[in-house]
């Protein structure tokens, strides 16, 4: 299994257990799901549900929302109302990776600029419809990735956005 963390933070944005597709050489899309899970839904291997009775005092609360958010504790950010905020953060985030990139992988700097301006000029056309959230941190320095609903094959999708370059994998 590979997790993906920010390389300035330190916090999990996302793992290799989600179908996982790369834009542009820049840009990892992975795709969740929404799901609800109950607070108390723990499930022990070789115990048999029946026989062990649920106590009726306890409330167990309900947690729903996308799978990835919720998995690697991603925080929803609330700090761009507006297309214009968060184009002065990605322009002070894209200095600092790029300086980043130019110590540790000076051969990707061009293939980043290049193909960023691309694929942002996209997404910012959507900007309205996107959600942001930051590593379990809440360290806005650090990495913020989009969320999008996306239409696939019928249904909505929700769909995480990360840069690659702003990622570094660790394998367990």
């Amino acid at each position: 299994m590979r997790i993906y963390k920010d390389i300035f933070t330190g916090d999990e944005i996302f793992s290799d257990s989600y179908k996982i597709k790369l834009v542009d050489e820049v840009l990892y899309e992975v795709y969740g799901k929404l799901i609800q899970r109950k607070s108390d839904d723990i499930t022990i291997d070789g115990a048999n549900p029946s026989a062990e009775e649920a106590s009726d005092d306890c409330e167990s609360t309900v947690e729903s929302g996308v799978d990835v958010v919720l998995n690697h504790r991603l925080c929803e950010t609330f700090a761009f109302h507006d297309k214009k905020s968060y184009t002065s953060y990605l322009k002070d985030y894209m200095k600092k990776l790029v300086a980043k990139l130019q110590e540790t992988a000076p051969d990707q700097v061009e293939v980043f600029k290049s193909n960023m301006n691309k694929v942002m000029k996209d997404i910012l056309g959507r900007f309205k419809e996107l959600q942001f959230f930051t590593g379990e941190s809440m360290e806005i320095d650090g990495m913020v990735a989009m969320l999008e609903y996306c239409d696939i094959d019928g249904d909505s999708v929700p769909v995480l956005m990360a840069f690659k370059h702003g990622l570094e994998e660790e394998k367990f």
